[in-house]
C-alpha cells in the first residue's frame, strides 16, 4: 500500500472504521499534534499500535494546534505531519480534524481502544472523550512516554537552551 493512501479525510473516515468492524479488527486510537516527530511519538505509536488489530492517529489541524500550543506552533504544516504519520509501519490510518478536543473525532470513530499519555489520568483527561469512549463500549489505556523525549524539548535544544 502507498503510504499516502493511509491519509483520510475526517469525513472519509467512518468507512475505513466500519470495514475494520466488519473485518474484525479491533482499532486502537490516539490523537496529538504529532509536530515534530521524534523517538517518543515512534515508541508511544508502537505501543499503542501493539495493543490491537490497527492504529488510528487523530491528527490535530494546524488551526487547533495554534490554539493548544500558541502562534509559533505548529513548526510543519498539517498534511507533511499526516505524510510523516502515515509513513510508519505502526499507523494504519491518519485523519485531521479541526477542533481542539478530539471528543467528536471520537464519536464519529468509536475506538475499542483509545489510548492517551501517561500525564493523563481518568480523571485529569477531557471528560466528555472518556465518556464517549465508555458510551462505545471501548476501553481507555494510559501510555508511559520516553523520558527525555518531547517536542518541547527538542525546540528548546534547537533554540540554544537545553542540552
Amino acid at each position: 500500500m502507498n503510504f499516502r493512501e493511509k491519509i483520510f479525510a475526517v469525513a472519509d473516515i467512518r468507512a475505513w472504521r466500519e470495514q475494520a468492524r466488519r473485518d474484525g479488527r479491533r482499532v486502537v486510537v490516539t490523537n496529538g499534534c504529532f509536530d515534530l516527530l521524534h523517538a517518543g511519538h515512534v515508541t508511544y505509536l508502537e505501543a499503542a499500535r501493539n495493543l490491537g488489530d490497527a492504529l488510528l492517529v487523530g491528527l490535530n489541524s494546524d488551526a487547533s494546534v495554534r490554539r493548544l500550543k500558541g502562534e509559533s506552533r505548529p513548526l510543519n504544516h498539517e498534511q507533511d505531519r499526516a505524510l510523516v504519520l502515515a509513513a510508519l509501519e505502526s499507523v494504519s490510518a491518519v485523519a485531521i480534524f479541526p477542533e481542539t478536543s478530539a471528543a467528536e473525532f471520537l464519536r464519529l470513530v468509536e475506538p475499542d481502544i483509545y489510548v492517551k499519555g501517561a500525564d493523563y489520568t481518568r480523571e485529569k483527561m477531557n471528560q466528555e472523550e472518556r465518556r464517549i469512549v465508555e458510551a462505545c463500549g471501548g476501553e481507555i489505556r494510559f501510555l508511559e512516554f520516553v523520558a527525555g523525549k518531547s517536542t518541547t524539548g527538542l525546540i528548546g535544544r534547537m533554540a540554544g537552551g537545553e542540552k
